[in-house]
């Protein structure tokens, strides 16, 4: 985040680069230079004859540095912006005689989603020389509601953790569809409000009440009632709450356990430094420990990836339903 900081700060100083090529796993970032590039490069009078999206499915490289090589009409500079640019990956590296000594007067942005070029090769270097190359990297899961209280402190509001775990156990780590529901709930809600569980709910559609992250604390409680309740809810709807999800969550969980165990240090602050996890969290991970001991842990973790391979439709006859609900019964007992 601080690197798009950094990226527009510059533009919005005057310090153009003639070439963005914005690269990697997360769409997000990658999105939203480009929109800002879109909106703030050029004035509403000037994007008429000056500024042109092409999209990579639909041009040639060759085009785009035939376009990119005109000069602009009116104006001290015209944006040619390459969406999906990463559909050109096969011909990408003949950008490179461009990039070696591009048109000052032209801002040329490519959108290279889910894909890197490579270093070695001529043409990064030449974009790295005389342009700018950003990757946008994937957040892991443990990272991602610390960028939600960011971005949503940003906007003058606050959420509980409970809150924010159940938009990632949901959502996972796609910052964009994240962002999308952030906007929803900051769209219905007062600014300065506190987010709860009940917000997400309501707004939403996430159960504060059945879904993974009280299905953990219920299997830390070691309580049976909740727990079946959970599960059987899962079970009646089994498109918002899919085994597999429920399974990779639980494997998770009891591999911090694992590690839990074999902390020397148990304060509050290595446990959360050392399992990744918000110190919200950590009694969680203590009360759990007591439920299941190392041996066990390491028992469920084996059970685990056989409901996993199950679930998956190997070596079994069993309903998603059944395979959650007899993996249940064997952790708890």
């Amino acid at each position: 985040m601080n690197e798009v900081k950094h990226i527009v700060s510059d533009i919005k100083n005057g310090n153009i680069k003639p070439i963005y090529f914005l690269m990697g796993d997360e769409a997000y970032y990658i999105d939203k230079i480009s929109e800002y590039i879109e909106k703030n490069v050029l004035d509403e009078s000037e994007k008429g004859f000056n500024q042109v999206v092409m999209y990579g499915r639909d041009v040639t490289v060759e085009e785009i540095v035939s376009s990119a090589k005109r000069y602009p009409m009116m104006a001290e500079r015209q944006v040619l912006i390459v969406k999906e640019a990463q559909d050109l990956a096969r011909t990408i590296d003949k950008l490179e005689s461009y990039a070696a000594n591009p048109q000052p007067t032209t801002v040329l942005v490519l959108n290279y989603k889910y894909k890197k070029l490579d270093k070695r090769k001529k043409a990064y270097k030449a974009i790295a020389k005389n342009g700018l190359i950003y990757e946008s990297k994937k957040l892991y899961e443990n990272q991602v509601s610390d960028w939600i209280r960011r971005v949503l402190s940003g906007k003058k509001y606050q959420i509980e953790p409970k809150a924010s775990h159940m938009l990632v156990e949901f959502l996972g780590n796609d910052l964009s569809k994240i962002s999308n529901e952030l906007d929803k709930l900051t769209s219905v809600l007062p600014v300065e409000t506190i987010i709860t569980p009940i917000h997400i709910e309501e707004n939403i559609g996430i159960s504060k009440d059945f879904n993974n992250f009280e299905l953990l604390k219920a299997i830390g409680d070691k309580n049976v009632v909740k727990v079946n309740r959970i599960i059987n809810y899962f079970c009646e709807n089994p498109k918002k709450n899919p085994t597999i999800v429920t399974i990779s969550t639980l494997n998770g969980f009891f591999t911090k356990l694992l590690l839990y165990h074999g902390l020397k240090d148990k304060s509050k602050a290595n446990i959360a430094r050392s399992l990744g996890v918000n110190p919200y969290f950590v009694g969680d991970y203590t009360t759990a420990a007591k439920s299941f001991p190392m041996r066990k842990v390491a028992q469920v973790i084996a059970m685990l990836r056989d409901a996993d391979v199950k679930s998956k439709g190997v070596g079994a006859n069993q309903s998603q339903s059944d395979i959650l609900k007899e993996l249940l019964f064997k952790i708890l007992h």
